[in-house]
C-alpha cells in the first residue's frame, strides 16, 4: 500500500526534524506552508519532505487542509493527515496496513492531545484523521472535519488499534484566532450542532458566561444533537457558567441534568462533586466521586478530560473523609491520589499529614 503523509504548517522550524523522523514510515511526505518566515520550508526540503508554498487569504484552516490534501498523487492509498506538533509512535505503518481492509474509507487511532507536567497522559481519545485518497473534503473555518462527498456511501471505517498519535504544542502559540472562526463556521452552517456546541464551549474560555449560556441552551434545543456525550458536556458548561456567576443552586441544577443525561461519564459526576466541595457537602462530595469511581472504561470520544482520569476523584475523597473525621478512609484515598500522581507535592503532603494524624491517636 502507498500511504502518503499530508499537512499544514506555518513557523514549525523547530518541530520539523522530529516530525519527519516520526512521519519517515510513510512513502511520502507532502507539505502545505502557509507563510512561515522561519527556515521551516528549508529544514523540512533538507529532511525529504515535498514542501509547496501557498497563502490562504482569508484565513481558513480546511481551506488550507484541502489544498494540501489536493498535493496528495493520485496514486495514493492511505492518507496521513497530520499536524507538524504531533508524533507517532514507531511502528504505526505496520499497525495501520494491519487494520486496513480493501475498500476501507477511514482509520481512527489512539491520540493523546496532552500531557500532564510530570510526562503522563492527559487528554486522551481516538481520533480519525486517516482516510482514503478520493471522495473527502475538509470542512468548517476551524475545528475542521472531513465530510464523504464521493458518489454514494464511502468505505467502512476501521479501528487501527496500535497507532498512537502524540501531541506536544507549542504553549506560545495563541488560539486567539478560533473565536471569530467559530462565529464564521457557525453562521454559514447554522444547523450544524457540533459548531455551536464548540462556539458555546469557545465563549466558555473567554469568560463570556451568558454568551456561552445563550448558545449551549441552543445547541441543546437543536433537533440534530442527539449525541449524549456531547449534550452533557453543554449541560455541564452551562453549569459552570452559573457557577461563575454565583447562581449556583441553578448550577446544580445544570450539574444534575448532565449526569442524567450521561450516567456513563465521569466528568459530570466530578463536576458536582467540586460544587459540593467548595460548599463543604462531604457526604455529597464522597456520594458522586464514588459514582465516577465507578465507571473503570475510559471513553475513546474527544469529551475525555484528564483530571477524571488522574488523580483528582480520590483527592476530594480524600479531602472529604478528612473532613468528616474518618483518617483511615482518607489515607486510603489519600494514597490513591498520590499513586496516581506520584510527582504531586501537595498530594504527597496531604498523604503524610493523615499519616502523622493517625499515629498521633494510636
Amino acid at each position: 500500500m502507498n500511504v502518503v503523509v499530508y499537512a499544514i504548517c506555518k513557523n514549525e522550524e523547530a518541530f520539523a526534524r522530529r516530525w519527519m523522523d516520526s512521519m519517515s514510515e510513510a512513502d511520502r511526505v507532502v507539505v502545505l506552508d502557509t507563510g512561515s518566515t522561519d527556515r521551516t520550508v528549508e529544514r523540512l526540503r533538507q529532511l525529504g519532505a515535498e514542501v509547496h508554498v501557498e497563502a490562504v487569504a482569508p484565513w481558513r484552516f480546511d481551506a488550507a487542509r484541502n489544498r494540501s490534501l489536493e498535493l496528495v498523487p493520485e496514486e495514493a492509498d492511505i492518507c496521513v493527515c497530520t499536524d507538524l506538533d504531533e508524533v507517532f509512535r514507531p511502528g504505526w505503518r505496520r499497525a495501520l496496513e494491519d487494520a486496513w481492509e480493501p475498500g476501507t474509507g477511514r482509520a481512527s487511532y489512539r491520540y493523546t492531545w496532552s500531557f500532564r507536567p510530570d510526562g503522563s497522559e492527559g487528554v486522551v481519545f481516538w481520533a480519525d484523521k486517516i482516510h482514503s485518497r478520493r471522495g473527502w473534503r475538509w470542512v468548517h473555518p476551524v475545528h475542521e472535519v472531513l465530510r464523504w462527498v464521493g458518489p454514494g456511501r464511502p468505505g467502512p471505517a476501521v479501528a487501527a488499534e496500535g497507532v498512537q498519535l502524540n501531541h506536544h504544542p507549542d504553549p506560545a502559540k495563541s488560539r486567539g484566532q478560533y473565536l471569530p472562526l467559530l462565529e464564521q463556521s457557525v453562521e454559514e452552517e447554522p444547523w450544524d450542532d457540533r459548531n455551536v456546541h464548540y462556539l458555546g464551549r469557545e465563549y466558555l474560555y473567554y469568560g463570556r458566561w451568558d454568551d456561552c449560556i445563550r448558545t449551549l441552551k441552543r445547541h441543546l434545543s437543536m433537533p440534530s444533537a442527539v449525541w449524549a456525550d456531547e449534550r452533557c458536556a453543554s449541560m455541564r458548561y452551562i453549569a459552570k457558567s452559573y457557577a461563575r456567576k454565583g447562581e449556583e443552586r441553578t448550577a446544580q441544577d445544570w450539574y444534575l441534568r448532565a449526569v442524567a443525561e450521561a450516567p456513563h461519564l465521569r466528568e459530570p459526576y466530578l463536576d458536582l462533586a467540586m460544587l459540593l466541595y467548595e460548599q463543604g457537602a462531604w457526604e455529597g462530595v464522597l456520594y458522586f466521586t464514588g459514582c465516577a469511581l465507578q465507571i473503570r472504561e475510559r471513553p475513546r470520544t474527544y469529551i475525555c478530560e484528564a483530571e477524571a482520569w488522574g488523580s483528582l476523584p480520590h483527592d476530594l475523597r480524600a479531602i472529604a473523609f478528612y473532613r468528616a473525621g474518618r483518617l483511615r478512609e482518607a489515607l486510603r484515598e489519600a494514597e490513591e491520589a498520590l499513586a496516581l500522581e506520584p510527582s504531586d507535592p501537595r498530594l504527597a503532603g496531604n498523604a503524610a499529614l493523615i499519616r502523622s494524624e493517625l499515629a498521633a491517636g494510636g
